[in-house]
C-alpha cells in the first residue's frame, strides 16, 4: 500500500527523529505528530544533570516543524486506536502508517502526601525551584534517576537522603555484585543512603516506613521506575508485552502500526529476547529503521544498547544486555575511581564477586555487556566487540593494561564491525567525539582481589 499519511503519537525525541528520518528518506506525504505535553520536543537527559543545577535552562531540540512540513499538535493526548485512525480528545487522525512513540510514565507510591517525579520539563522546573540550601530532600529509589538527582541536589546544598528497598543501588539494573561498589559514592558526596528500606506510603511531611517508622522530608521525589504509556491502546488489537510488542523490524501486530522509544518492546536476535530499552540512544536510532520500513524497506533493528549516567563525580557508561550472562569479571579495582565490569556468556570460572574473578580460560566466551566507570575507551571498544560477537580471552580482558579490542580471540579485532556513531552530549564525558546532532548541549588477572564491598558479603 502506498503510504501518504503518517501519524506519530508522541512528540519526544523518538517521534521527532522519526519525522526527520522520513523526510531525509524523501517522504513527501503528510506527517502529523501529536504530543500530550504542551511543549515542543525537548531533550530529557539534561533534566537531572545540568538543568537541575542551573547550568542549562533550555533543552528544546533544535528542530523546525515548518521546515519538516510537520503538523505538530501539542497538549493533545492519544486516547484510542480504531481501524487506520488515531483518536484523541480533540478528534480523529486517519493514517496509512502510525508510529507509537508515547514513551513511559513514572510509577508512584501510595499515600496522601505530595510526591514529585522527574520525567518532564515541567517536573524539572518545579523541582528545581523547590530545592534550596538546607532543603531536606528524600529520593525514593537508588536507580539511575535517583542517583543523578541526588548528585544535583547535593550540589545545590540540599540535605539529601536516598531510600532504597534493595541491598545496593541499581540492583535491578546491574545486580548487587556491581551495585555494592557504588554504595560508598553516596557518603563521599554527603548523601545519606538507606538500603533495605521499603516505604509504606508518602504522607504530608515525610515517608511512612514499616513498623511505624517515619522519615521527615521537605520534598519527596519518587524514582522507582516507569511504565510504558500504552493504556490508550487497550482493545485496539495491538499486542502489548511490557510495551508495544513489535518484531525486529519494529512492526506491531496491527498492519501499518510501528513503535519506537521507551514504549517499544522489540525482538533482539543478538540477545534472543524481547527488549524494551528506556534510553536516549534507542530513541535516537530506532527511528531510522522505522522510517525505512514505513517506506517499504526491510531493515532490522538489533542494537547493542547504550546509555550513560553522571553521578557523584563519575561518568558511568553501559553497553549491551547482561541478563542471562554466565559470569562477571573486572578490569581494574572497583574500589577505585576507574574500573570496568564485563559480563560474559559461555563457559568459565569465577563468581563475579570481586576483581579476583578474571583469570581462567573460557570456552568460546563472548562479551555481552560492560559497565565502564571513568574508562570511556573500554566502553567504546567493548561495544564494538559485542557487536562483532567474537570470542574473547577472559584473562586478557581482566587486565586493564590491555585494550579491550585486543582481547578478542585470535589476537584482536582486525576489522571492526560498523556501528552508527552515537552523538553524545557534552556531559557524556567524551565517549564519542561527535557533537550531539540535535541537543542544546592483556594471561591471568594482575589485580589483587579486593575486599568485599562495604556491607555486602560474597
Amino acid at each position: 500500500m502506498r503510504v501518504e499519511r503518517v501519524v506519530i503519537a508522541g512528540a519526544g525525541l523518538a517521534g521527532l527523529r522519526t519525522a526527520e528520518e522520513l523526510r531525509s528518506a524523501g517522504f513527501a506525504g503528510s506527517i502529523t505528530m501529536i504530543g500530550a505535553e504542551p511543549r515542543p520536543p525537548y531533550d530529557r537527559p539534561p533534566l537531572t544533570k545540568k538543568f537541575m543545577v542551573g547550568e542549562l535552562d533550555d533543552t528544546t531540540l533544535a528542530a523546525d516543524p515548518a521546515a519538516l512540513g510537520l503538523d505538530l499538535r501539542l497538549a493533545e493526548a492519544a486516547t484510542g486506536l480504531g481501524e487506520a485512525v488515531l483518536r484523541t480528545g480533540r478528534g480523529e487522525y486517519p493514517f496509512d502508517a502510525l508510529v507509537v512513540a508515547t514513551g513511559a510514565s513514572p510509577i508512584g507510591l501510595p499515600g496522601n502526601g505530595r510526591q514529585r517525579f522527574l520525567r518532564t520539563l515541567d517536573d524539572a522546573l518545579e523541582l528545581r525551584s523547590a530545592l534550596h540550601q538546607g532543603t531536606r530532600l528524600t529520593v525514593v529509589g537508588a536507580g539511575w534517576i535517583g542517583a543523578e538527582l541526588a548528585t544535583a541536589a547535593a550540589r545545590r546544598g540540599c540535605r539529601v537522603t536516598v531510600v532504597e528497598a534493595a541491598s545496593t543501588p541499581v540492583a535491578a539494573a546491574l545486580g548487587t555484585a556491581v551495585g555494592a561498589w557504588m554504595v560508598p559514592w553516596y557518603a563521599e558526596a554527603g548523601v545519606e543512603l538507606l538500603l533495605r528500606q521499603p516505604v509504606e506510603s508518602v504522607e504530608p511531611g515525610g515517608l511512612a516506613l514499616p513498623g511505624g517508622g517515619w522519615l521527615a522530608a521537605d520534598q519527596i521525589v519518587t524514582a522507582v521506575g516507569v511504565r510504558p504509556q500504552t493504556g490508550w491502546l487497550a482493545g485496539s488489537g495491538v499486542a502489548l508485552a511490557n510495551g508495544v510488542a513489535v518484531d525486529e523490524r519494529l512492526r506491531a501486530s496491527v498492519p501499518g502500526v510501528f513503535a519506537v522509544g521507551d514504549c517499544a518492546a522489540f525482538v533482539s536476535r543478538r540477545y534472543g529476547a524481547r527488549l524494551r530499552v528506556e534510553h536516549w540512544d534507542c530513541a535516537l536510532h530506532a527511528p531510522e529503521v522505522v522510517a525505512a520500513n514505513i517506506l517499504g524497506g526491510d531493515e532490522i533493528y538489533d542494537p547493542v544498547p547504550y546509555f550513560w549516567s553522571e553521578q557523584f563525580g563519575r561518568m558511568v557508561q553501559y553497553a549491551g544486555h547482561h541478563t542471562g550472562a554466565d559470569r562477571l569479571i573486572w578490569r581494574g579495582d572497583p574500589a577505585g575511581r576507574e574500573w570496568t565490569a564485563c559480563w560474559l556468556s559461555g563457559t568459565g570460572p569465577g563468581d563475579g564477586a570481586g576483581p579476583g574473578d578474571g583469570a581462567g580460560t573460557g570456552d568460546a566466551e563472548r562479551l555481552v555487556a560492560l559497565l565502564a566507570v571513568g574508562r570511556p575507551r573500554d566502553l567504546l571498544q567493548g561495544r564494538r566487540l559485542i557487536a562483532a560477537g567474537l570470542p574473547v580471552d577472559p584473562a586478557r580482558l581482566a587486565d586493564p593494561a590491555i585494550a579491550v579490542r585486543d582481547t578478542a580471540g585470535g589476537g584482536g579485532l582486525c576489522r571492526w564491525p560498523r556501528i552508527r556513531a552515537t552523538p553524545v552530549p557534552a556531559q557524556c564525558g567524551g565517549m564519542c567525539s561527535a557533537a550531539i546532532r540535535r541537543s542544546p548541549e592483556r594471561p591471568g588477572c594482575p589485580v589483587s582481589p579486593a575486599p568485599a564491598a562495604p556491607g555486602v558479603s560474597r
